[in-house]
């Protein structure tokens, strides 16, 4: 990115957090870190941040807490760590104001995909209260709720992951060993043809906005505006 973007990264676990924040900003972003909820909270308090990336289980303030009173104050892109993977832990995480999570052990180079796809988001594509309005469609991050001409579209976890990477990516011919590595990471060790499936699935729940993801012949798929 030509642009430095400042993020906050709070994690409990030193080791961690040292490493992290090391490679962030050897990919070009200037990194605060927190070690707790409460330094968090007066980071977030103090700075704005392009992103904010929190651990869930801290000392003090959890993250859900601290994703609470940061979004009272202003709109940030916040992505959730945490060694709860359960659907439920997975739910309560986005209804706290998550826009992605990741569960721990997680990839460093996935982050930073998750975490560039939000930055291009928020700053160029969100386009009033948190709604992304793309003709017929309506996606609000925070929720992953989206609806096509004004009713809900209904979608398993992975296909909206599918629905925002596209978009994220639009007019770009996306192999389908570029979209597995970004979606599903790149230790996943499945067939390129998982992401047929599921892309067939997403064109399915996206009915009349399935229009915008075309097939790109012996490549893969290409989201069109």
């Amino acid at each position: 990115m030509e642009e430095k973007y400042r993020i906050l990264f709070a994690e409990d676990e030193k080791g961690l957090r040292d490493i992290t924040a090391l490679f962030l900003h050897k990919n070009g972003f200037y990194v605060d870190t927190a070690a707790d909820g409460n330094e968090a909270s007066m980071y977030a308090e103090k700075n704005r941040y392009d992103i904010i990336v929190l651990d869930i289980m801290m000392p003090g303030r959890d993250g859900k807490e601290v994703c609470k009173a940061i979004r009272k104050s202003y709109d940030v892109p916040v992505i959730f760590l945490t060694a709860l993977g359960e659907e439920n832990d997975i739910v309560e995480g986005y209804e706290a104001g998550a826009d992605e999570y990741m569960t721990k052990p997680f990839s460093t180079k996935l982050l930073l995909v998750k975490i560039k796809a939000l930055i291009k988001r928020y700053h160029g594509l969100i386009i009033k209260n948190g709604i992304l309005k793309i003709g017929e469609l309506e996606i609000e991050p925070a929720r992953r709720y989206v609806t096509v001409n004004g009713k809900e579209a209904v979608m398993a976890p992975k296909e909206y992951e599918l629905l925002m990477y596209f978009i994220d990516n639009k007019n770009i011919a996306l192999s389908r060993d570029r979209i597995l590595d970004s979606v599903w990471g790149i230790d996943y060790e499945g067939v390129d043809r998982a992401v047929d499936t599921h892309v067939k699935k997403l064109r399915a729940a996206l009915g009349a906005a399935s229009c915008h993801i075309e097939t790109v012949i012996k490549i893969g798929y290409m989201w069109k505006d």
